[in-house]
């Protein structure tokens, strides 16, 4: 407690720790550290895989659209299999349901060793009363009854080592092949949905519409918060060419923010790739569960009188763009969104009412 202690220390040269002379975890290194031999660290990719094909994995998916625009046979496409059905002739009252009514089917699929418990959740009525409104609150109300459900797996004092997945990973919303503006029930279901979930606007039966038709719906649905009266005519496939900033600035008139969402591009390489798919949006979709004979090839597509129309052609629909996006290249980043967002905004908000 002297005053006199300082001074003497101050006399003296500072000493310095050895963590500090010596920091040898934190030492930077321009090349890594470079190994002698083979240590075997890459074989840990192989341990996730075995693992993973030996636990399989969850995939949930909703769809969303009027009776008759294709949803059950566009899932059956997109997935080579009957995997959602519907009755041949449905009864007077099964036909259009008074009130929106939500049906899910689970199936477990495998494909070379990988098992994947895939469920689809329809619809039915939605969008099929003379009064739709707030038919979107029974669609709603089950994604988040699907988040409560994993909350109070997650918040247990003794957890399942693998808690069942049950939260909507991606809904699909089919939009009629008018070839006019996007109706109000449209934009006021992807506004509010665009917020709980990952939505995939998609044209339903685009083989109804001719390119010219298919290109100016795709403008109309661009411009459509603009209100503009009408766009002019555009040339065939020029739907191809890029209206990105067009496109985002309508979709940030209504705060529709459909997947991929760009705030959550992780890197360049991710933002290039998912600016392409934002590029085709909504894609201009045909569906189809029977084969045909092209060329020698059996083919999925749809007949009709003046030819047959590839399914899996994307010079005559966007579906591989669609299958694509929600199997080949974004299924995991649809449910890390999903679990990482969606989910983490719903389980603060109950914690905080909770508290």
């Amino acid at each position: 407690g002297s005053s006199l202690e300082p001074e003497e220390h101050s006399m003296e040269p500072p000493t310095v720790p050895e963590e500090e002379e010596m920091p040898l975890t934190t030492a930077p290194g321009p090349a890594g550290c470079q190994l002698f031999g083979y240590v075997g660290i890459e074989a840990v990719l192989d341990q996730m895989k075995v693992k993973t094909m030996k636990m399989g994995f969850e995939f949930n998916i909703m769809v969303v659209g009027q009776s008759g625009l294709g949803k059950s046979t566009m899932v059956n496409t997109l997935f080579k299999s009957k995997v959602s059905r519907k009755d041949s002739q449905p009864s007077e009252q099964e036909r259009i349901p008074r009130t929106v009514q939500l049906q899910s089917i689970t199936h477990v699929i495998e494909e070379k060793g990988v098992k994947m418990k895939l469920t689809v959740t329809d619809t039915p009525g939605f969008g099929d009363q003379i009064n739709n409104e707030n038919c979107w609150d029974p669609i709603i109300k089950y994604i988040n009854e699907q988040y409560e459900r994993y909350l109070r797996e997650e918040i247990l004092i003794t957890r399942k080592r693998k808690i069942p997945d049950t939260r909507v990973h991606g809904c699909v919303y089919f939009v009629p092949p008018t070839g006019h503006w996007l109706r109000p029930l449209d934009l006021e279901f992807m506004r509010r949905l665009s917020k709980i979930v990952n939505v995939v606007p998609v044209i339903a039966k685009a083989d109804t519409l001719t390119l010219e038709e298919r290109a100016e719906f795709k403008q109309r649905v661009r411009a459509s918060s603009h209100g503009a009266p009408g766009v002019a005519s555009v040339p065939p496939r020029a739907w191809l060419k890029p209206h990105l900033p067009q496109i985002q600035e309508d979709l940030k008139t209504h705060a529709i923010s459909v997947y991929p969402q760009q705030d959550f591009d992780q890197d360049p390489e991710d933002r290039a790739l998912n600016d392409r798919i934002r590029e085709k949006i909504p894609f201009a979709v045909v569906g189809a569960d029977q084969e045909h004979q092209v060329n020698g090839k059996r083919v999925l597509g749809r007949k009709t009188k003046w030819g047959i129309i590839e399914v899996e052609n994307a010079a005559h629909c966007e579906f591989p763009l669609l299958r694509d996006l929600l199997i080949r290249s974004h299924l995991q980043d649809l449910k890390d969104i999903t679990h990482n967002v969606h989910y983490e905004s719903y389980r603060v908000r109950r914690l905080s009412e909770s508290n």
